[in-house]
């Protein structure tokens, strides 16, 4: 059945990703986006018919009254994104990430389905020894991480609606992100050569971009049965420390030199492995690895421009 996805933040990273993934599978796509950073991501969309942009700002409340009702599912994209974004601009992170949630949260009726993407940084603080599970406290220690658990609670406590933990994401998308982890530490070793990384045994969970985008897709067929809970999206298998991820790029880039650093902190002191188990009995599990990931990365980087290729030593700690 071919539904009208109402998708905001849509020329972001994953955004690009998603819209693409919607068409495919026979949905019309609404995107919404204030192009605040002059990206062009979604051109190769416009020669579909069930494709529409409109340029607006999520905190603009006409923008929203106008798009809301004309969805029958809505994906609430656009954020601010990152602790240090946040925190240079806390005033438009939480207009952003809570206050825009909460205002498409009033203006849709039950019947339309919300599916939020979250942060699995939002479970904070940890050991990196035990998982995490949807059942785990949620604990943020930045404002980021805090916007975005406000923003889940908003959403799970109103009918109709599911949320997204993700892990975190990696691939290359027509919006490129250049500070995700396994992203950032591929292009370091291709620009750089080298790294200097911090907290080198602290954990994480990753995730494809294209499996982020199939499973929201997979949120929309079988809402009835996953409504009203939060779901962890990461790779079972990649449960990985920093040390370990280096290494697994340096498996493909061999010159690649590594430098383990007693200095530097993640502000959102993530160190943490996750069950994804919820999310596979629910019928979805990830299927793309962290190997096809870095091999679809080396092929996206080489097609850089060679300006954004400077080495830019400050940038390779992480």
């Amino acid at each position: 059945m071919s539904l009208r996805v109402l998708v905001t933040g849509a020329a972001g990273y994953l955004g690009s990703t998603l819209c693409e993934h919607l068409l495919d599978a026979g949905h019309r796509v609404l995107a919404v986006d204030n192009l605040m950073y002059n990206q062009q991501s979604l051109n190769h969309l416009c020669h579909d018919e069930n494709f529409e942009f409109r340029r607006g700002d999520v905190r603009d409340e006409e923008v929203i009254k106008a798009a809301v009702p004309e969805a029958d599912v809505i994906i609430p994209l656009a954020a601010i994104v990152g602790a240090g974004a946040c925190d240079m601009d806390p005033w438009a992170a939480r207009a952003i990430n809570v206050e825009s949630i909460k205002l498409i949260t009033r203006l849709r009726s039950p019947s339309q389905l919300i599916v939020l993407p979250n942060t699995n940084s939002g479970y904070g603080a940890s050991t990196g020894e035990t998982f995490c599970t949807e059942e785990s406290p949620l604990e943020p220690i930045t404002l980021y991480g805090r916007t975005k658990v406000e923003a889940e609670q908003a959403i799970l406590d109103s009918p109709n609606t599911i949320a997204l933990r993700l892990a975190t994401v990696f691939g290359v998308s027509p919006r490129m992100r250049l500070d995700l982890l396994v992203n950032h530490f591929t292009f370091a070793a291709v620009s750089a050569g080298e790294i200097c990384i911090f907290e080198k045994d602290f954990k994480r969970n990753y995730v494809h971009v294209r499996d982020v985008a199939d499973c929201f897709l997979h949120c929309i067929e079988n809402s009835e049965a996953m409504i009203g809970k939060p779901y962890n999206v990461g790779l079972d298998d990649a449960n990985l420390s920093k040390e370990e991820l280096a290494l697994k790029v340096k498996e493909y880039v061999p010159n690649f030199y590594l430098h383990f650093a007693e200095f530097g902190s993640d502000p959102d002191k993530r160190n943490y492995i996750v069950s994804n188990q919820r999310l596979r009995e629910a019928g979805f599990e990830a299927k793309r690895t962290l190997d096809i990931g870095i091999c679809e990365l080396l092929k996206g980087y080489r097609m850089m421009p060679m300006s954004s290729m400077k080495n830019v030593p400050d940038a390779w700690a992480a």
